[in-house]
């Protein structure tokens, strides 16, 4: 009677072979089944019921340690808690934690899957996924989400951000909106170590103050017409793509992936699907008389459903092809993309169509949602009238003094 506990001795535990239950004291029992394998139960009565909770084999759990779990299970009994619920409430709690023990390479992962259906290209995927790659994740890929703080962001950022400012500037936003989707999943807590303003303008230059961002180097509209004088000298596939290219406006990825039928010749009209678009939308582009003239020229020599027709078989021209084309004719001082940034400062300066016109020719979304809502057109129409009037200002010298101001004036 005068020993409640502690009744067993270590080599009683490891010695005993007689199945059954074997009292510590204080309801902690050895237990010892037929196989001769010995775990330990603590025994209690709660709400008049008798309930066995296993605390371990042994000798994983000594019999030291086995008194330990038994104690805290006669605390919790006298403060009204069955130990049994109060365990199972600790592994879930435990299994909580866990959850959110998430890399930051699983967040970005799972966002960009859940993210990627609503941006306009495959290419863009690649891109979140290729920049994330090359610098994010030597540094963070592997760590908690929770753990990424601004002395981790500044490592990613500075080797970077004086060299490469507009790569570096578009990374902190993907790691910005990573960190953001992260918290709203109860991954991490606090601040957002990516935000600029009010964090990382306090660190780190304006991207502005370190390089002006470069745009893609475009012809001035004055000599549009000579260029394309000799660019028809060149009398390739490629050179016949590139004048497509620029009596219509468009991507170079639009033009080298058209294909015979998206054009409608008897309406004058080209049609690129929504999946071939950067804005995710269908396009439809008029066809000026001179850009039907180089139509049916490539008609006669390509072979196959592409407009432009790759060295091969089933294959279109390479996007590439212009760049080199370019560069044959000693003009690597601008690119095929920056001809529209040509047709939009002849529009702008040169014609009295009004803006969204030009806008609407470049396929460029609408920045206001309130303007999105009221012009659901495309302002075909006008479009047609103001491409007519780019072909003719394309194969018009300038020294044959056109008044440009007249050029999109309804009389």
């Amino acid at each position: 009677m005068a020993r409640q506990i502690n009744r067993l001795s270590a080599v009683q535990v490891k010695t005993e072979k007689k199945r059954g239950l074997h009292a510590d004291g204080g309801g902690l029992y050895l237990q010892i089944s037929s196989f001769e394998t010995k775990s330990w139960i603590f025994r209690f009565s709660r709400n008049k019921r008798s309930r066995d909770m296993g605390l371990g084999p042994y000798p994983d759990i000594s019999l030291l340690r086995a008194r330990e779990e038994a104690q805290r299970c006669r605390e919790a009994l006298r403060e009204g808690l069955d130990p049994i619920e109060e365990r199972k409430s600790k592994k879930q709690i435990q299994l909580a934690e866990t959850a959110k023990t998430v890399t930051f390479r699983e967040c970005a992962e799972k966002y960009i899957n859940i993210h990627s259906v609503v941006w306009s290209n495959i290419k863009h995927v690649k891109q979140w996924s290729s920049t994330l790659e090359t610098y994010v994740y030597p540094f963070i890929g592997d760590l908690s989400v929770k753990a990424v703080d601004i002395g981790l962001i500044l490592k990613i950022l500075e080797p970077i951000w004086l060299t490469k400012p507009e790569t570096a500037s578009r990374i902190r936003g993907r790691v910005e909106s990573i960190l953001d989707w992260a918290a709203a999943r109860k991954y991490r807590e606090g601040e957002n170590p990516a935000r600029w303003k009010g964090n990382l303008d306090k660190l780190l230059p304006s991207r502005s103050m370190v390089r002006k961002v470069k745009h893609h180097a475009a012809l001035p509209f004055d000599d549009i017409a000579e260029f394309m004088a000799a660019l028809r000298k060149q009398g390739s596939i490629s050179a016949m793509g590139l004048e497509l290219l620029i009596l219509t406006a468009c991507r170079t990825g639009e033009i080298i992936k058209a294909r015979w039928g998206e054009i409608d010749f008897d309406k004058q009209l080209w049609t690129i699907p929504e999946e071939r678009m950067k804005a995710g939308r269908e396009h439809r582009v008029p066809l000026s008389p001179d850009t039907v003239q180089v139509l049916k020229r490539l008609s006669e020599v390509s072979t196959g459903g592409f407009v432009l027709p790759g060295q091969r078989p089933n294959s279109s021209l390479s996007n590439m092809a212009f760049l080199q084309l370019l560069k044959r004719m000693d003009r690597a001082d601008v690119t095929a993309h920056g001809f529209r940034s040509s047709f939009k400062d002849w529009s702008a300066e040169c014609t009295q169509y009004p803006n969204e016109v030009s806008e609407m020719a470049l396929a460029h979304s609408v920045s206001s949602k309130v303007e999105a809502a009221y012009r659901r057109g495309d302002l075909f129409e006008k479009r047609r009238g103001l491409m007519d009037d780019w072909a003719s200002f394309c194969n018009q010298p300038s020294s044959e003094g056109i008044n440009p101001m007249a050029i999109g004036v309804v009389e």
